[in-house]
């Protein structure tokens, strides 16, 4: 049987790291000044920025219907089943529209959406999950019902740089933005299954480091039963940052030298709603599985 993994650019996986992987990427629609545009297809990261500097009014869309049914369409010419792995059903309704379409009789026993509560480079983690529970055998139920018994098993931390974004999506009072502009303040949110709240308050980046770093460090203790961080993926994510994330993943490797980490760009959906300069830290439990594979490769 073969089975294929699709997921959305909301993963932050590029078209070009798709074809490497071997999955599928359905690019996200957004609207810049009334015109639509889709993520890595005809909107650059380069130009997402530019137009987000420039004020530009910027909204995020979920895909359109046809356009999924479509994609599957044509990877079950090839496939036998799909794994549809969205964003967050807690962050937009792309899970309950895929997971209608794949009620009709056309896609049933043949497409497994998963309600995985995840986004961007956590989001990414669970295709590459899928992959791994693929080769080993499972089929596109099992798949489904693995990510969905671990969907809890991550968490991001996100420190701001600007409070413009938030405010001009809503998500502050245009009185907070003020007040936390004028104390120089530095949220840093946290994206937990299906939300995104505010979790601390900063006045330097390098307090806002430090911070998210102890709640990294909280979560290993507790949550994440990993205090070493030996079954545990780490990374660095940000927004038009990567010297910062590069020193932030520095101090983060000193700190859990038995860690794997890596740096990411923080997809654009949470890019149009935080702005640049924003950095983040996740932390994401191993499948058992995946240490299955590691030992029998040891043997």
């Amino acid at each position: 049987m073969k089975i294929a993994v699709v997921t959305d650019s909301n993963s932050g996986i590029t078209q070009k790291q798709a074809e490497e992987m071997g999955i599928f990427v359905l690019p996200m629609p957004f609207m810049i000044d009334g015109e639509t545009y889709f993520e890595d297809i005809t909107l650059t990261q380069e130009e997402f920025y530019r137009r987000l500097g420039e004020d530009a009014d910027i909204s995020t869309s979920q895909p359109a219907p046809d356009s999924v049914t479509s994609l599957w369409d044509r990877v079950l010419t090839e496939y036998d089943e799909i794994v549809h792995i969205p964003m967050s059903s807690g962050l937009s309704s792309s899970y309950e529209t895929a997971a209608m379409l794949a009620a009709d009789e056309t896609y049933l026993g043949k497409v497994f959406v998963v309600d995985n509560q995840r986004i961007s480079v956590t989001q990414e983690q669970s295709v590459k999950d899928a992959l791994l529970l693929i080769s080993r055998g499972a089929d596109g139920a099992g798949v489904k019902k693995r990510l969905e018994e671990t969907k809890f098993d991550s968490v991001i931390f996100i420190t701001v740089d600007t409070l413009k974004y938030l405010k001009k999506g809503g998500r502050i009072t245009p009185a907070a933005a003020a007040l936390g502009t004028l104390l120089k303040l530095k949220p840093v949110l946290i994206i937990l299954g299906e939300k995104l709240d505010a979790f601390a308050k900063a006045r330097t980046m390098k307090q806002a480091k430090s911070m998210m770093l102890a709640a990294i460090q909280k979560e290993l203790d507790t949550r994440l039963s990993d205090s070493e961080c030996q079954d545990t993926h780490l990374a660095v994510a940000h927004t038009q940052n990567e010297e910062a994330a590069k020193e932030f993943m520095a101090e983060i490797l000193a700190r859990y030298p038995k860690a794997d980490c890596h740096i990411a760009p923080l997809s654009l959906s949470i890019s149009c709603h935080i702005g640049p300069g924003s950095l983040a830290v996740t932390a994401t439990r191993k499948l058992v599985e995946e240490h299955e594979k590691a030992s029998e490769a040891s043997v």
